[in-house]
């Protein structure tokens, strides 16, 4: 934008300059050629500013690949020499070609090149369309040059670039796969200042980051924003905070998140039920406990009724050290003492209720519950 501001100081002092200058033989029409030409010449004459980025996650690679110099110099040289636009096809290949963040810089360098020429002689103010900014930023994560990504997200920028929340599900998605939970909050404040809208899947991404990275306060805050945004949680969101908050033990979470649930979903899955079945537990309740999974018994498909009995032992022997683990130390022993009691008597309760499931207490009876 500084760029194009200069631009427009300059043709409002080349106006008087061509009027008091130029020869008296030339027509207005060859006046205004002039001066149009003049201006096309100064504004790719004038520096572009392009920004040093830095990443941790950067390529340490000090040059740029042969090949995308290559197309970059060919791009360059229509625009600047011949003053043509390129054509598509080799902005695709430059960014497809990139393998380093030092491509990446030229990526950007010739992005915003071509954004200028539009502008000034194509006369066409739009940004590129999404498809080429999810491209873009893609490369970005692909190289390792990460904050030249979070720059694609800038709704204001020099480079043309139409960001998306699909772009910003490259970077969450990178952050995902290295449990970057630092990276996770600098794309959800871009989205914020860029007033780009939350969506499910941005929620499947970020709830997923907080629970890889066992980070309840972060999951507290950004299921607060999502709801606030209105956005429509889907199943696999109500997966996975039910169950962290069943893993921590906030049984008041729980039932909050359960209620809201409810209110879209009428089913429960394995995982929403057998957090609501640790909440019974965690409030000694263990015949409520032995119900709800005798209402997945009757709700879910046969394929996923198998999974049943594999959670019912992962509830009876991973899930007690978990959650007492996170208990106060003082509160610990009574916590165990219950839970040890109540799990017998929830499976009791099961087959009571005509399921017939063979449970393993050995790990229980041995480290899940310390006495």
């Amino acid at each position: 934008m500084q760029v194009i501001s200069k631009a427009q100081k300059l043709s409002r002092v080349l106006s008087s300059q061509f009027l008091i200058h130029s020869p008296k033989s030339l027509s207005p029409i060859d006046v205004q050629q002039q001066q149009r030409t003049w201006i096309q010449h100064s504004l790719f004459s004038l520096p572009i500013q392009t920004a040093s980025f830095s990443s941790s996650s950067s390529s340490s690679s000090s040059a740029p690949s042969e090949s995308v110099k290559e197309v970059y110099d060919k791009m360059l040289k229509s625009v600047k020499e011949t003053q043509s636009m390129p054509p598509n096809a080799w902005l695709w290949s430059l960014i497809e070609k990139c393998s380093n963040s030092e491509d990446i810089k030229l990526l950007f360098d010739i992005l915003q090149h071509l954004r200028i020429f539009r502008l000034s002689n194509l006369r066409i103010h739009d940004n590129f369309n999404c498809n080429l900014c999810r491209e873009v930023t893609r490369a970005c994560v692909r190289v390792g040059a990460l904050d030249y990504g979070k720059k694609a997200l800038w709704k204001h920028n020099v480079y043309g670039l139409t960001p998306t929340v699909g772009s910003a599900h490259f970077l969450l998605l990178h952050a995902k796969e290295q449990n970057d939970s630092k990276l996770m909050v600098d794309v959800m404040k871009l989205l914020k200042k860029n007033n780009l809208p939350l969506q499910p899947g941005t929620a499947d991404i970020v709830f997923s980051i907080c629970y890889n990275t066992d980070n309840w306060e972060l999951m507290t805050k950004y299921s607060k924003k999502f709801v606030r945004a209105g956005v429509k949680l889907r199943q696999t969101s109500f997966d996975l905070w039910m169950d962290f908050a069943a893993k921590i033990g906030d049984t008041e979470s729980l039932w909050k998140i359960e209620k809201l649930r409810s209110e879209s979903m009428k089913h429960h899955t394995l995982a929403t039920g057998f957090s609501c079945a640790k909440g019974f537990l965690l409030e000694r309740k263990p015949e409520s406990a032995a119900a709800i999974i005798q209402v997945l018994y009757q709700t879910l498909s046969d394929a996923k009724k198998a999974g049943i009995t594999d959670e019912l032992q992962k509830l009876v022997s991973k899930w007690p050290l978990e959650v007492i683990q996170r208990q106060k130390e003082e509160d610990r022993k009574v916590l165990a003492s219950a839970l040890k009691t109540d799990l017998s008597l929830m499976v009791t309760g099961l087959t009571q209720l005509g399921l017939q499931m063979r449970v393993n207490f050995e790990d229980l009876e041995a480290e899940s519950v310390p006495s």
